[in-house]
């Protein structure tokens, strides 16, 4: 795991960070507190208990340490020459009524935010870190998916039902690999060889999974703030194929049943890859043959060069959206990255489609017609989703802006060198190894990119997120 942090010192920097951060919010209408109706309401909701009791499965949950808004739980043994993987999904569906206070302003939110300053959740607390999500040691209700593998990891025979469930043990990234890395036995102790064999699967579907390292704006002990980046470790893209096979299973119960949502992105065009092609020969790591998918799963973690074509891949992984139908199934369902029909259905605690996706699978595998609730506002979800897709990013990217000029407020008027990721006409986007920032700059005519160039630092605006540099 390559890890960078980079802190903003206690400064007058950091006093005017907070009120920057804190500005962002309010220019958002992000705000954390919920209307007293929809707290009572929260409060009062009640899920009936499932008929189905699977308490007596030993059900783990893995996610950042600290969470408390847990959507998955995953039990996974041997079965045969194949497996059997369980994944307990927070059964929101259950505690939401349609049509009330929750829903509503669940519908206005779309999803949790996650600020430098805390989280913007989209339910309140008493929902998402109590009684639906799947804390260890407590009983709840949960729908779980039961997944039949063969030896190769393929799906042979799924289901899908409400269940009571009783999380065993609540495990984080870090301590969960170095277990794996020890070889201790544990929960997730299969979790590599089914990931594996999932991985192996998407290759051979054309799949792509561009796994950028994760940036994020952390609170320091002493109250600052601090930009990390790493590369997610090797448990985590596991996991995250238990979560693309659940995805993958609940578009096909959903395009089965001829009603549901579908995440869609196109596949690139010829002009995307030639343009990505000429990005990999100037940053000396050439594309020159296969799948793009095969060419990023073969790049090495330890290359330096590695990041700026990550960087540059990402021009290929645009135009996600939503795709939405009730009677006619859709032409074209594939997601292009995936390369599969795909729909979210792993986060319903911090994502409101999947609320959506969960209520009509769940319909579909007990024979029975789609919620009339979910099938009038299916319509409406696409415009939803986009809309706090569009406030998430806004706010990451802000936050990060800001952080960042807080950053390198100490070198305005010194000298510092900079890594050219991508070069376009005149300018370029340049990164600073310390501090860890990525930004723009104008470069010398014929920079080519993975160049190294020397910079000068001209300004830094924290309130406005913005840096300035001159060749």
């Amino acid at each position: 795991m390559l890890q960078r942090r980079s802190r903003v010192a206690p400064s007058a920097a950091q006093t005017e960070l907070a009120a920057a951060l804190a500005a962002l919010r309010d220019d958002l209408d992000a705000p954390a507190d919920f209307p007293v109706d929809v707290l009572e309401e929260a409060e009062a909701a009640q899920a009936p208990v499932p008929d189905l009791d699977l308490r007596h499965v030993p059900f783990a949950t893995l996610d950042p340490p600290g969470s408390r808004d847990l959507d998955q739980a995953f039990h996974l043994e041997r079965s045969g020459t194949g497996y059997t993987v369980r994944y307990a999904i927070a059964d929101v569906p259950a505690f939401v009524v349609a049509g009330g206070a929750v829903d509503a302003e669940a519908r206005r939110r779309g999803q949790t935010l996650y600020a430098a300053d805390g989280r913007i959740p989209l339910h309140p607390a008493v929902l998402s870190e109590d009684r639906a999500s799947l804390l260890p040691g407590a009983e709840r209700p949960a729908l779980v998916w039961t997944f039949d593998l063969d030896d190769a990891g393929s799906v042979a025979d799924l289901r899908l039902e409400r269940a009571l469930i009783r999380s065993r043990a609540q495990l984080d990234y870090a301590s969960t690999q170095a277990a794996l890395d020890r070889g201790d036995e544990g929960p997730a102790s299969l979790l590599p060889e089914i990931g594996a064999l999932r991985v192996d699967l998407e290759r051979l579907r054309g799949g792509a999974s561009l796994n950028l390292p994760d940036e994020e704006v952390v609170r320091t002990p002493d109250g600052g703030y601090a930009i990390e980046r790493r590369h997610p470790l090797p448990v985590e893209e596991w996991n995250a194929q238990l979560s693309l096979m659940t995805g993958m299973a609940a578009a096909s119960l959903m395009l089965d049943a001829r009603v549901g949502i579908l995440r869609t992105m196109p596949q690139p065009d010829e002009a995307a890859f030639a343009a990505f092609r000429l990005q990999t020969e100037a940053l000396g790591r050439p594309w020159t043959s296969g799948r793009y998918g095969d060419y990023l799963r073969g790049l090495e973690r330890a290359d330096p060069m590695t990041l700026p074509v990550l960087e540059a891949a990402a021009s290929l992984f645009r135009g996600a959206g939503y795709l939405t139908f009730d009677g006619a199934v859709p032409d074209d369902t594939v997601q292009a990255a995936i390369a599969a029909p795909y729909a979210h259905a792993t986060a319903p605690l911090r994502r409101l489609v999947d609320r959506w996706t969960l209520a009509i699978c769940l319909a579909a595998a007990e024979g029975r017609e789609a919620p009339e609730w979910a099938r009038d506002s299916l319509a409406e979800l696409p415009a939803l989703m986009q809309s706090s897709a569009q406030r998430a990013s806004r706010l990451d990217t802000a936050t990060v802006d800001a952080v960042e000029a807080a950053l390198v407020t100490p070198l305005v008027g010194t000298t510092v060198q900079a890594t050219v990721i991508e070069v376009r006409g005149e300018r370029a986007t340049v990164q600073l190894s310390e501090p860890a920032v990525t930004a723009s700059s104008p470069v010398p005519p014929g920079t080519a990119a993975g160049a190294s160039v020397p910079l000068r630092v001209v300004r830094a605006d924290v309130g406005r997120g913005e840096i300035e540099f001159a060749i």
